[in-house]
């Protein structure tokens, strides 16, 4: 039986359901990141759940497409997409960070299926997604290679090495997506204010791609709808490497986090968790008009019989 795919609004709703299991397992694990993980979901969610070939009962399918989170400190939020996609128990959520458990802080690849790379040290993410498209246009193989990158780490030298390398072997079946949230953990601060400036300034990152030979589209990244189409107009792209921008907010989803830095590695206290769970509760449909009530019968009250029907 052929299933049909969610729609945009089983999709919201998965992405909300994504953002509370993030919550839940930092508060549990008592560490971890939240601000990195809610700005990256409905980019995530987007990926599994409509954009990726995959197979998540067979994890290692020869053929699947590959994704890369390079931004590797947003684990939690990969893994509860990978649960709520079926790759393995949502209850295993909690166990994130413990030390005999398989979702450690940063993925590890050789500890849980459907991991494509081992990430953590910001930058290498993108080297070996590079190293990924490559093999796959050497092997004849045509399955795409996704990488998530965030604006912060764009500041890593890598990142712009394996760009370059990219582009002089025509990848272009590579994407990669940067999680454009534009409020690092530590980073420039503006003098007069005191607030962190973001990473790149106007067009700078826009710019900088394009000056390395990618292909460069911009979405808004909170927008599902949006970021499908954005990711299926890269998949089709020919003859160079593609960048897909998305603009993002830190912390989305929760009031109290967004736009914070503070944000980026923190645990929720208990008021805090019960707050946050507040907002990312499923809206409450509107009730519906009473029923209006049943007609009253007037003569026959027995079923119609097949012999009646002729």
């Amino acid at each position: 039986m052929i299933k049909a795919e969610p729609d945009v609004g089983d999709l919201e709703a998965t992405a909300r359901a994504v953002r509370r299991e993030i919550v839940l397992s930092v508060a549990h694990a008592g560490g971890g990141h939240v601000g990195g993980p809610m700005s990256a979901v409905e980019i995530l969610t987007a990926l599994y759940f409509r954009v990726l070939r995959i197979r998540p009962a067979e994890p290692g399918w020869p053929d699947r497409d590959r994704f890369i989170l390079s931004k590797g400190h947003s684990a939690i939020g990969w893994y509860a997409v990978l649960a709520l996609r079926g790759y393995f128990p949502a209850a295993e959520l909690s166990t994130f960070d413990a030390i005999d458990s398989r979702l450690q802080g940063h993925p590890d690849m050789t500890l849980l299926p459907g991991l494509d790379m081992s990430t953590g040290s910001l930058g290498l993410g993108l080297a070996a997604g590079v190293g990924v498209a490559l093999g796959a246009k050497l092997g004849r193989q045509d399955f795409r290679t996704f990488v998530m990158v965030g604006d912060g780490e764009c500041n890593e030298g890598v990142v712009w090495e394996s760009a370059h390398v990219a582009e002089r072997y025509e990848l272009d079946n590579l994407v990669v997506v940067v999680d454009s949230n534009q409020l690092q953990q530590f980073g420039w601060r503006d003098p007069g204010t005191g607030r962190r400036l973001p990473p790149y300034r106007g067009s700078q990152l826009r710019d900088r791609w394009a000056a390395f030979g990618w292909r460069v589209l911009e979405v808004d990244g909170h927008d599902i709808a949006s970021v499908i189409g954005v990711l299926d107009q890269a998949s089709a792209m020919q003859g160079a490497p593609v960048v897909v921008i998305a603009e993002t907010v830190k912390g989305k989803g929760v009031s109290f986090m967004e736009n914070d830095y503070s944000w980026h590695s923190r645990v929720p206290t208990p008021d805090e968790l019960r707050a946050a769970l507040d907002e990312l509760a499923d809206p409450v449909p509107p009730a519906r008009d009473p029923l209006p009530p049943a007609p009253e019968l007037v003569g026959r009250v027995a079923p119609v019989t097949a012999d009646e029907r002729g």
